[in-house]
């Protein structure tokens, strides 16, 4: 269906939190605003910075899919725009559904900018069969409410159109835009050393699967000033907590458990907000890792990076891009970062940013969409309302020797149990009034007691 709208006044867009929200920690790890993966808010952040101009009011939805709210959103909003990472991928199959529910029952144009497929690196799609049916009904719903679907890079592309679907458009992911035209990775200097700055990330997979905890621990003995940068819930709370509930508490080579060196020297971060986690990485000279987002948060921040692909969903984005990347089944366990930061080459990526910077807006444009850069200020009132703003820094891990920091748990959780017992006597209070009103009989229990007393008396027999 061709787009309809010209100027859209009300933007609802998913994201786990508007990017002006300034959370508290404790709050931000209850409510998990960034959908288990702190790397969601780097795109749903870039979005609505892009789709923020003087004719649109961008208004974040948070992640949870209501579809009860469909009314709502079609007398409230004018357009509704779905920023997802990989959501083709078996266990986001439910979250996929109640999406397409959702947006079946919309009468206002739907658009998806940027959602990936993920399987291996060998780009097969066998894993995804299962799930068919589930992404053809989502891709059908969205391209019933809007010109095309944007995907993240060529697999996914060749995914879809191997479905029968033809509108479809590489756009890569809005994160790599939240600048515009412009990407400014600082230059290079001399080879890195043990006075270098570096940043690490990766998931637990990738430490459990790949070896990439070992190549870690490397790094770790010959780089003292390296830190890891954490992503999922479960690292947070590991930090912030020392929470092991999780499964992925098993994993004990990765930085954010309590049991590994790193935690110990305080060199694990995890962020809840895109501009501290940025603002931080401005002061490292090279980031390289398995998570795409953590390594395009360093490029955003004008450092250097590399990414190290497991998977479709990252190889396919560097590929787009031209992000410097090497295979993490190829990559020996004694891989010096020194090496990868030589071998880098920015040069592909600097050069065609400008192009696929074009292509995106291009794609908004079809769907009827304006973006700051073309139709603003270039996001100048975003950025001035973000520096005004006091966010948390970065998640330090918790060794229990701070007090201050015993405190303002203790505190959070105090509070906690505070409003848990005044809900809890509120709710003993509605079940002891309901107890006290009596029980009402149906029709047929008034019927049946008012006919059966006279009957039983009618045939009990004489004396």
């Amino acid at each position: 269906m061709a787009s309809n709208v010209q100027h859209a006044k009300r933007i609802l867009l998913r994201s786990g939190k508007s990017p002006y929200d300034v959370v508290p920690v404790e709050r931000a790890l209850h409510e998990d605003v960034f959908a288990t993966n702190a790397g969601n808010l780097i795109f749903s952040d870039a979005a609505h910075k892009l789709l923020e101009t003087p004719r649109a009011e961008v208004v974040s939805n948070g992640i949870a899919t209501r579809v009860a709210d469909a009314e709502r959103i079609n007398s409230e909003y004018d357009v509704f725009v779905v920023p997802l990472a990989n959501a083709f991928r078996p266990s986001f199959e439910r979250q996929l559904a109640r999406l397409t529910q959702l947006i079946t029952k919309l009468r206002i144009p739907v658009v998806v900018p940027g959602v990936g497929a993920q399987t291996g690196v060998d780009y097969s799609a066998e894993r995804l069969r299962p799930m068919k049916d589930t992404v053809y009904a989502f891709v059908s719903a969205v391209l019933d409410h809007s010109a095309s679907i944007g995907v993240r890079g060529e697999f996914t592309e060749r995914y879809l159109r191997d479905m029968g679907f033809r509108d479809v458009d590489v756009i890569g992911c809005p994160s790599m835009f939240r600048h515009g035209p412009r990407l400014d990775i600082r230059a290079k200097g001399g080879s890195l050393g043990p006075g270098s700055r570096i940043a690490v990330n990766g998931s637990h997979d990738a430490v459990r699967k790949h070896k990439l905890g070992r190549i870690i621990d490397r790094a770790h003995a010959h780089y003292p000033h390296l830190r890891f940068v954490g992503q999922n819930l479960s690292d947070a709370r590991q930090l912030h907590w020392r929470d092991l509930s999780h499964p992925n508490a098993a994993v004990t080579g990765i930085p954010t458990h309590p049991d590994h060196p790193m935690y110990r020297e305080d060199k694990v971060r995890v962020y809840i907000d895109p501009i501290t986690w940025m603002n931080d990485l401005r002061g490292f000279d090279f980031s390289f890792g398995s998570r795409i987002h953590g390594n395009i948060a360093a490029l955003l921040a004008g450092t250097p990076a590399t990414v190290l692909c497991g998977d479709s969903r990252t190889l396919e984005l560097c590929r787009y891009f031209d992000i410097p990347h090497r295979m993490l089944t190829k990559v020996p366990t004694d891989i010096d970062p020194a090496e990868l930061y030589a071998e880098a080459d920015f040069g592909p990526l600097r050069r065609g940013h400008q192009e696929r910077f074009e292509r995106f807006t291009g794609f908004l444009d079809k769907n009827g969409l304006e973006n700051t850069f073309s139709h603003g200020d270039g996001g100048a009132a975003f950025e001035a309302r973000m520096s005004a703003l006091a966010f948390p820094p970065g998640i330090r891990p918790w060794n229990g020797d701070d007090a201050a920091a015993m405190g303002d748990r203790l505190n959070w959780l105090q509070t906690q149990l505070t409003e848990l017992a005044a809900q809890n006597t509120l709710l003993k209070r509605q079940l002891a009034k309901k107890a006290a009103i009596p029980t009402q009989r149906s029709t047929y229990q008034r019927a049946r007691s008012a006919v059966g007393r006279p009957l039983k008396r009618a045939l009990r027999p004489s004396r």
